[in-house]
């Protein structure tokens, strides 16, 4: 990575990743148990070739010696939507 501004937009980015896949694994427990026990998860987003080549790059530094590793191949991520429910706004007059 040449600069800090691409350093923070990866950890921008795989922050958002992260936090998407821990949201998958814990509603879908069956899929969560296929990862093996202190696997190396690399998420790789086939919609930005570069954070992927980057995560590959990442991984390769990163893991330890014997070390199961797993690749979690990612089409796309939804749009970011409000779970607020009927939400309502009540004015106060100054």
């Amino acid at each position: 990575m040449k600069n800090k501004n691409q350093k923070e937009s990866v950890f921008h980015k795989n922050l958002t990743l992260g936090m998407e896949f821990s949201r998958y694994v814990m509603e879908h427990p069956t899929f969560a148990a296929k990862i093996p026990q202190n696997a190396q998860i690399v998420l790789l987003p086939e919609y930005d070739k570069k954070l992927c080549q980057t995560n590959l790059k990442l991984a390769d530094e990163q893991r330890e010696e014997g070390q199961p590793r797993v690749y979690v191949h990612i089409k796309k991520l939804k749009p970011v939507s409000s779970r607020l429910v009927r939400p309502r706004l009540v004015l106060q007059d100054s």
